[in-house]
């Protein structure tokens, strides 16, 4: 059986949550790529959670309140992780930044496994929730690798987020290049 888009979501959390504990914990070169990894994971995750996840959670009873809130949440974590990322994991009063942006992302991530994704185990059947894990994939695939505040929905992402993903991909080529 494929990953449904519950089960994907859930891993990509943990796998944040892991990211955050590895930036925390380590040092120089491994820091910093620990970092990169992360604004990484976090902006396509957040892409393609508002092109694919908020939209379906919107359609059900009750979901316009609740991606509602979880848009606001994910906009000031942008706003938050864009200015982390202009001053890279050196900079003094990181590691202050870092705990907030880490208890705002993780507190977003358990509100969207509390009540978004009930909601959309409760109104879609397997098959759809599997066909919204491949949809997520693909936005991804696609999706910009550095945060965008400003940019939280479906319209403004498939509007913008290719033209901004080819920037990023190549400043992330670029990074990678010098090092």
């Amino acid at each position: 059986m494929a990953d449904d888009v519950i089960t994907l979501l859930h891993r990509q959390h943990a796998q944040i949550r892991s990211l955050f504990a590895q930036v925390e914990t380590t040092t120089g070169d491994e820091r910093e790529d620990a970092w990169h990894e992360l604004v990484r994971l976090l902006s396509i995750h957040e892409t393609a959670e508002e092109e694919i996840v908020h939209p379906a959670v919107k359609r059900v009873d009750g979901g316009e309140p609740v991606v509602e809130a979880r848009v606001a949440e994910e906009h000031r974590a942008k706003e938050l992780l864009s200015t982390m990322d202009r001053i890279g994991p050196d900079a003094e009063g990181f590691d202050t930044l870092l705990v907030q942006l880490r208890d705002d992302v993780l507190a977003h991530a358990d509100h969207e496994e509390q009540s978004e994704f009930p909601l959309l185990r409760e109104v879609y059947d397997q098959e759809r929730l599997e066909r919204m894990a491949k949809a997520v994939e693909a936005a991804e695939a696609i999706a910009p690798t550095r945060p965008h505040p400003g940019v939280e929905s479906p319209v403004a992402n498939l509007a913008l987020g290719p033209v901004v993903a080819v920037v990023d991909k190549a400043r992330d080529a670029i990074r990678k290049v010098l090092g």
